[in-house]
């Protein structure tokens, strides 16, 4: 089955708002072996939708929409719908008391003449059931092409989505591939590395393919099987699986959706360790993604931001003759603090980061993007220096993924560094 996408909203083709619906939309229906042919996306504008329908309906056999079914003036897309398919607009009593009973339900909502706009309906339209908003969805077919209509807010559209299109469409779909598909999250390589690493895997000729998206600072491969079966999809992905696994194993910090943070709790748990924090130039941004995890109290003591000399010197013990003699960005600084935050919280590992966020600040000798990060336990000391590039927020937050991963490594020393499932 042939399925196109259409996004529509001011706010969409002026960059004020990101279209998360089209990617839930391409992602649930590839979960379900369909795939989406084509994304388009316009304002709001009467003609301009009028024209996307009649050219999605020219090579799809199926248009999801979204967006535009509000209550106010620049919503157009039911009477563009209407005029694209030669259907009258009319009032749905049902899609009415929908209308009323919702604005009733919902909090802060006091129910306005105005919001019956929402029950406006092209003729001959089945309704697709909102249980979390005001504006029902609707349905049709028009030249052979099933157009489906819901609202742009995406808590509302994937429910109504999951609810009611998906299994609207998989009951009309004769026959649909087996699609299957693992993740790997990769941090520290660039993509060319990635790509020259993985070269071969990939058999699109059997149905097997692979990707590489970049979503700053780290990375997902994605591999993906399609084939008749669920046994001949599998028997295809796992040995490709296993490829990448052992050729990225270095990188990779997790499959699916796990983050680096939720990665280095986890093995934080299994190791009984705690952990405390000294930051510089991340300004707190290593401990705000630790603490994004729910439990962190289990295993992080503290964290401190001592960005003066005069903070690391009076709360992590750092020697003002060592800052005098190798300077606040240093591996001997970096140690000092990691050291010190380590004593101080009575922690079993003290993790410490500074550095040169810029853009101002460096030298030929330290240039902007200069950072040490050090890793202290009861018995040894850790210290590295990274050179990083970018803007201030790149450099800030690198640093801060290079010391999780970093604390990744050494919690899997004894692991032979394996991929965190």
């Amino acid at each position: 089955m042939r399925i196109a996408t259409l996004s529509i909203g001011d706010e969409l083709t002026r960059g004020q708002v990101i279209d998360t619906n089209a990617g839930t939309i391409a992602s649930l229906l590839l979960m379900e072996g369909l795939r989406i042919q084509r994304h388009v996306t316009v304002g709001d504008n009467e003609s301009d939708i009028i024209e996307a329908l009649g050219y999605l309906s020219r090579i799809s056999d199926a248009i999801i929409v979204t967006g535009g079914l509000g209550p106010t003036a620049d919503d157009l897309t039911s009477r563009a719908a209407a005029r694209a398919t030669g259907r009258r607009l009319v009032v749905h009593e049902k899609a009415r008391t929908h209308v009323r009973t919702m604005s009733g339900r919902l909090e802060n909502l006091i129910f306005c003449p105005l919001n019956d706009k929402q029950a406006m309906i092209p003729t001959k339209s089945e309704l697709i059931a909102n249980p979390n908003g005001t504006a029902c969805g609707f349905y049709f077919m028009h030249s052979g092409t099933f157009m489906f209509f819901m609202p742009g807010v995406p808590s509302e559209m994937s429910v109504m989505l999951r609810e009611s299109v998906i299994p609207f469409i998989l009951e009309r779909v004769p026959r649909k591939r087996v699609i299957r598909s693992v993740s790997m999250n990769l941090f520290g390589p660039c993509e060319a590395e990635v790509d020259e690493l993985l070269l071969g895997i990939a058999r699109p000729e059997q149905g097997l393919t692979l990707g590489i998206c970049v979503t700053f600072p780290w990375m997902k491969v994605t591999l993906r099987a399609e084939a008749d079966s669920d046994n001949a999809a599998d028997a295809l992905l796992a040995p490709a699986v296993e490829s990448v696994r052992q050729r990225v194993r270095e990188y990779c910090f997790s499959t699916g959706d796990v983050s680096i943070d939720a990665v280095d709790a986890e093995l934080l748990r299994m190791r009984h360790l705690t952990l405390a924090l000294a930051e510089s130039c991340s300004g707190g941004l290593i401990a705000k993604r630790i603490t994004d995890i729910s439990g962190c109290s289990a295993y992080f003591s503290e964290g401190i931001v001592t960005y003066s000399n005069a903070a690391k010197s009076r709360l992590l013990g750092v020697s003002e003759e060592l800052l005098a003699t190798f300077g606040a960005v240093s591996t001997e600084c970096a140690a000092a603090m990691a050291q010190g935050v380590r004593l101080a919280s009575g922690s079993d590992l003290g993790l410490a980061v500074t550095g040169i966020a810029g853009p101002d600040g460096g030298s030929l000798e330290k240039p902007v993007g200069t950072v040490f990060i050090s890793l202290a336990t009861a018995d040894r000391c850790l210290s590295r220096h990274f050179q990083f590039n970018g803007s201030r927020d790149e450099i800030r937050t690198m640093t801060a993924w290079s010391a999780l991963d970093w604390l990744r490594r050494y919690l899997l020393e004894s692991d032979g560094g394996a991929c965190l499932e």
